[in-house]
């Protein structure tokens, strides 16, 4: 009978590690099937989240915006488990309250103020009492207030800044709506390359805000509570930035979607993909 039951108490371990064995085995296969959401704009410095898939176990579904502060809300909202945004969108935000995170860096530079090829536009200076074209609360806006401030300008007093999608900028610049405009690439590298557009500066100054651009975001709850998850595309975020900055051929052909390839191969110089 002893021996009964010393074979009762073996099978009864055997039937708990395998049932053990079995709940890590469905805890790996939750693991496999794990799906994140992942935000971003389709532009050349920002297509980063689109090779993720190649570097990660796991699916990754990108939605692509064009506008910063919606991909923002997007994320607060429950939308995306992760973002790009724009650095002033995520310090406005956290100085708010809004529960999140800089998780990585997106991409550095890529801005530039341009102004018709033909005006006699030669200096900051002279922008007095000219129109210009931005995007409020995107890099390029900070650095279009810097520039102003340098210049001895008021944002609101010498100039007349005018709201324009960046798509929008060259064809206004082009038509004569605007003066100038500050955006990001390639636009000003085609502007200047279609011949209607001259670069005045590149917005860059060591003594201020430098070449700071976008980055990725998530909430404060996602860290705490999906940990692994948050890892797991800063890792495939790392790489897969890592491996565009590599084989800049295959990132730039990626890029392209309706844009002239030769304007976006000059571009390149002034967009800097980090993590």
């Amino acid at each position: 009978m002893r021996s009964f039951y010393k074979w009762v108490a073996r099978l009864s371990c055997v039937l708990l590690l395998a049932t053990a064995l079995t709940g890590c085995a469905s805890q790996e296969g939750k693991q496999e099937t794990m799906h994140a959401t992942v935000g971003t704009w389709k532009t050349a410095q920002t297509l980063t989240p689109y090779f993720y898939q190649d570097y990660a176990d796991m699916t990754i579904e990108v939605k692509p915006f064009t506008n910063p502060g919606d991909q923002k809300t997007a994320l607060l909202a429950g939308s995306l488990d992760m973002t790009g945004t724009t650095i002033p969108t995520a310090i406005q935000a956290a100085a708010a309250g809004e529960p999140i995170k800089i998780v990585a860096g997106l991409c550095n530079k890529c801005s530039a103020l341009v102004v018709a090829a033909n005006s006699d536009i030669q200096t900051a200076a002279d922008l007095k009492g000219k129109t210009i074209a931005y995007v409020p609360g995107t890099m390029h806006h900070v650095l279009l207030l810097d520039v102003l401030e340098r210049a001895g300008l008021d944002p609101d007093t010498d100039v007349k800044l005018v709201r324009i999608d960046f798509f929008d900028m060259g064809q206004a610049l082009a038509g004569g709506q605007v003066d100038a405009f500050l955006s990001g690439e390639p636009y000003p590298t085609q502007a200047v390359q279609d011949g209607y557009g001259r670069i005045l500066e590149y917005p860059y100054f060591d003594d201020s805000i430098g070449t700071i651009n976008a980055a990725m975001i998530v909430t404060e709850d996602t860290i705490e509570q999906r940990p692994k998850l948050v890892q797991k595309l800063v890792d495939a975020h790392v790489q897969a930035t890592q491996n565009m900055i590599d084989h800049p051929n295959g990132w730039l052909t990626a890029a392209s979607m309706g844009t002239d390839r030769e304007s976006l191969t000059a571009s390149a110089d002034n967009i800097e993909l980090c993590w």
